[in-house]
């Protein structure tokens, strides 16, 4: 018999997906499509359940707690790895695993619920100046690279310098580059000396102090001081794009040889001391991590139910006939769990494209949108709940205005479409295309949804694929290519970037995230006023304030119909009984890479 995780309501958003200049997250492939009886609302009466689905009995936060080391830890992922590269990892899982080999300024601390920062490599949280614009971190000592060199203010630097460089690193968060100080400053590969010159924004006065300086007030830094691109880097050892081969460990694990087309190995790094780790909740107890990465999805739902795997990286559910054969097995039912994610499934409304440059042209977009059909492409009930408004269940004054009414009307509102329409001067309806990844099934499917919902009040949606590689930085997937081809609707995903609420919101809102080509961060909100918000948001200190002003940031997006929320996304966790510590980390929605171990031997 399997044991599966508790049931975690997570209560503040992930910190992936994708996702900072975020790529969606890489884990909808393997989302369940499980029929339904009806739509659900949060907040509405339950729908009626999916056959042979028990009631799950209540068990401890903490499934099967152990601190004994030992064994090998086996996760697989369908598709390639996001980037074992700091500088290029942006998906939830691939900063999960990274916290085992890599250690950045701040981290956020394992535990069931946790969204705690604690200092990792620095000894204490970032220190403000009063504007908060100066951030100051104060290194540990005796802390080394996987050599037994020890790790610089200087490799800090040299690491956040390179994440800079989005020609070679396309696909890691922007933060650094919108934040700091660049005075034109484009990468460390450009420096005629490196050596002796380098990124003015950050200073290094002694071996143990890096200080930022910033172009405006950002009272969250600690947060961005978590990212990837502070785990350190030896310049010596770098070998640009193709660092991802052997990434310098400064973890408790590194990489055992090359990574292949099969997937990675971590060991344990023999210079890694404890003592210096006295913080951050790590708990390095297999010997040995295999990753396997581009299984097919029904191998790894093969494996995961007969034992031979032990998690699924993505932490998403198991693909259509494995969930229904768990789903109608008596026994195996009793023991799913369920975690609400923070992760919203949304189609941006592009207010570039005419007729959408009119807001009652948008406004009749939300109101005939069939939500509940947008729900049954992510899976049903089972898999999302229905999104009334743009924040993630479980915020601080998330409490959602739903201006558009749908959790009275989840399959759409066709008369109010219709009236907002002609108040918009398209009584008879427009014609436009809808993106979508082309290898993601459930996105086509939420595309379709659109097309066929939109058609009751005469909108004419096309499908219009975009490339596999998705909403990346790129000139195929980039603003002025959807504007060129008349794609007016974006189906995308977005979780964020850290548990809180500025890494969540404040990337679907801000014109700083917003270029000609490639973001997916913003592609539709381009308000002054509500730019002005961000930024009075960010430089607030009082993290409910910042919380608040975000609430009154979305309710202003929504009203303007500038994004369509459609759905909260929902994950099953199906561990085998082997797994020690197994939760549901909010932190990442997923199993806590740097807490799972394994009884098996």
């Amino acid at each position: 018999m399997k044991r599966h995780v508790t049931a975690v309501a997570m209560a503040l958003c992930v910190v992936s997906s994708a996702c900072s200049d975020l790529r969606p997250v890489d884990s909808e492939s393997r989302r369940s499509v499980i029929t339904v009886d009806e739509p659900s609302v949060p907040g509405q009466p339950a729908p009626k359940k999916v056959a042979g689905q028990a009631p799950a009995p209540a068990v401890s936060p903490i499934q099967n707690p152990s601190n004994a080391e030992g064994g090998v830890l086996r996760i697989g992922k369908s598709g390639s790895w996001d980037s074992l590269d700091p500088a290029n990892t942006s998906e939830p899982y691939a900063r999960n695993l990274l916290r085992n080999y890599g250690r950045t300024l701040v981290v956020v601390r394992p535990g069931p619920g946790s969204v705690q920062l604690e200092p990792d490599l620095a000894t204490d949280l970032g220190k403000a100046s009063d504007d908060r614009k100066t951030w100051t971190y104060t290194l540990r000592e005796g802390v080394t690279f996987e050599d037994g060199s020890p790790i610089t203010s200087k490799d800090v630097k040299y690491a956040v310098e390179r994440s800079l460089d989005k020609t070679r690193f396309p696909d890691g968060p922007g933060y650094f580059n919108e934040l700091l100080d660049l005075q034109g400053y484009t990468s460390p590969y450009q420096d005629a000396d490196p050596a002796k010159l380098g990124l003015k924004a950050i200073e290094t006065p002694d071996d143990r102090t890096i200080v930022f300086k910033l172009v405006r007030s950002f009272a969250a830094f600690d947060y961005v001081a978590q990212l990837p691109a502070t785990m350190p880097v030896p310049r010596v050892k770098d070998t640009g794009a193709s660092y991802a081969d052997h990434v310098v460990s400064s973890g408790p694990y590194k990489l055992e040889g090359k990574p292949t087309q099969a997937g990675f190995s971590l060991i344990r790094n023999s210079a890694y001391a404890g003592k210096t780790d006295p913080q951050s909740g790590r708990k390095p107890l297999p010997d040995r991590i295999e990753v396997a990465v581009n299984l097919a999805g029904d191998i790894i739902d093969q494996r995961l139910l007969s034992g031979q795997l032990d998690v699924e990286a993505t932490g998403s559910g198991l693909l259509p006939t494995a969930a229904s054969r768990v789903l109608k097995d008596p026994v195996l039912v009793r023991e799913v769990r369920t975690a609400v994610q923070s992760r919203i499934l949304l189609a941006f409304i592009n207010p570039e494209i005419a007729p959408l440059d009119n807001l009652d042209c948008r406004k009749a977009i939300l109101y005939a949108a069939d939500r509940g059909a947008y729900q049954q492409a992510y899976g049903g009930s089972v898999e999302a709940d229905i999104a009334t408004s743009l924040l993630p269940p479980g915020y601080t004054g998330s409490a959602p205005p739903d201006p558009y009414k749908v959790a009275d009307h989840p399959t759409g509102d066709v008369d109010r479409g219709r009236q907002s329409l002609a108040a918009c001067g398209q009584p008879t309806g427009f014609v436009t295309g809808v993106g979508f990844r082309v290898d993601r099934a459930t996105d086509r499917a939420a595309a379709e949804s659109l097309r066929t919902s939109l058609a009751r009040v005469g909108i004419s949606v096309s499908l219009r694929p975009l490339p596999a590689s998705g909403l990346f930085p790129g000139p195929t997937t980039g603003r002025e290519y959807l504007k060129a081809h008349g794609i007016g609707l974006v189906v995308t995903e977005r979780s964020a970037d850290w548990p809180e609420s500025t890494g969540f919101v404040a990337r679907l809102f801000d014109n700083n995230a917003i270029r000609p080509v490639g973001s997916v961060a913003n592609l539709a909100v381009m308000m002054p006023a509500v730019q002005a918000q961000i930024e009075a948001a960010e430089a607030t200190r009082d993290a409910t304030g910042r919380t608040k002003t975000w609430a009154k940031v979305a309710s202003d997006v929504m009203d303007n119909a500038l994004i369509l929320p459609g759905a909260w996304a929902k994950a099953q966790f199906f561990p085998p009984g082997n797994l020690t510590n197994v939760y549901a980390c909010p932190a990442f929605d997923m199993y806590d890479f740097a807490a799972l171990g394994t009884t098996r031997r």
